[in-house]
């Protein structure tokens, strides 16, 4: 691991996203929450922000955070027929939270797979990215 023992903390926030592209009959059934699963979104969010505090876990050589804050978002898009997650990971701290964004972005976008690929065998996740940092030298 990179020591950061000598670096000030600083305020440190990380933005992510990830698209899962389904069936319009899919996205119509996770809308309504009548999917076998039960309120995919609902247990999605969970599972990001649970990914999120496990990133050291998962993930060698990242340095275990505490986080300040973490929220895990939803936009349901019917014209591309896809539900964007986005997450927001803060903390005051000497190392930067992107590992953790991206990995809540990534388990929540799992989630969702799991949760629907009983009636939708051809999703698609995607677009798994960085969109944000802030703090330390380089934000």
């Amino acid at each position: 691991m990179v020591d950061v023992g000598g670096k000030p903390d600083s305020d440190r926030l990380a933005r992510a996203s990830a698209r899962v592209t389904v069936a319009p009959a899919t996205l119509k059934l996770l809308e309504e929450k009548a999917l076998p699963k039960g309120d995919v979104l609902a247990v999605a969010r969970v599972a990001g922000i649970m990914a999120a505090k496990e990133t050291a876990r998962l993930i060698p050589l990242c340095h275990p955070l505490n986080a300040g804050s973490i929220a895990v978002d939803f936009t349901v898009d019917r014209e591309r027929s896809s539900i964007l997650v986005e997450t927001t990971v803060s903390l005051r701290g000497k190392t930067g939270v992107e590992m953790e964004a991206l990995t809540a972005a990534s388990v929540a976008a799992l989630t969702i797979y799991d949760m629907c690929k009983a009636v939708d065998k051809e999703m698609v996740i995607g677009d798994i990215r960085l969109l944000e940092k802030r703090g330390g030298k380089s934000g």
